[in-house]
């Protein structure tokens, strides 16, 4: 009786630029996904009641965070285009949760601000979300918030950083214009 032995010697493919110096960090790589997967469902379900998405949350949120913020400077900041803006925009001023009105220097200017509706939305959806992040500072035994705020800011372009640390303290609009300001 013949013996029959299979071996498998798999031929490694080149190397790859990630491969050269320190292996990809793939677990976290997933976990990002994975944790703004489930970061975002939570307001997922409850926007499904308004017709609504993520796109229409970005918007709330950021209106909401920064009161006559122009149309400009939401685009600047969400980095998308007038055109994928506009159909999300005209949802959230049609149904009352987002208004629009002329900017009182130049009347070319469209400023945004939420409504008494868009600010209840926007609240129960950032607390949804803190809720979720507070749980997951308590789980991971971290006291507060000051390390992850670290490491996410660290994960932001740097060129981009002055920029995040504006807008996340709501010094966006007025004067401290985003578009076209050299840092």
């Amino acid at each position: 009786m013949t013996d029959v032995n299979f071996s498998f010697s798999p031929v490694s493919p080149p190397r790859s630029e990630t491969d050269r110096g320190e292996p990809p960090l793939y677990e976290l790589i997933e976990l990002f996904f994975f944790a703004y997967r489930d970061f975002v469902a939570d307001p997922d379900h409850a926007l499904e009641a308004y017709g609504f998405g993520r796109a229409h949350h970005r918007v709330l949120h950021f209106v909401d965070r920064n009161p006559d913020l122009t149309v400009a400077e939401l685009l600047d900041i969400l980095k998308i285009t007038k055109q994928s803006l506009a159909r999300v925009l005209k949802d959230l001023v049609d149904q009352g949760f987002i208004l629009q009105r002329e900017g009182r220097e130049d009347r070319r200017q469209r400023l945004l601000t939420t409504t008494v509706k868009g600010k209840q939305l926007a609240v129960e959806l950032a607390t949804t979300q803190s809720q979720r992040i507070a749980r997951a500072l308590a789980e991971a035994g971290l006291t507060g918030p000051e390390l992850a705020q670290r490491f996410l800011f660290a994960m932001v372009d740097p060129d981009g950083r002055a920029e995040v640390a504006r807008l996340i303290r709501g010094n966006v609009t007025g004067s401290d214009k985003i578009r076209g300001e050299k840092r």
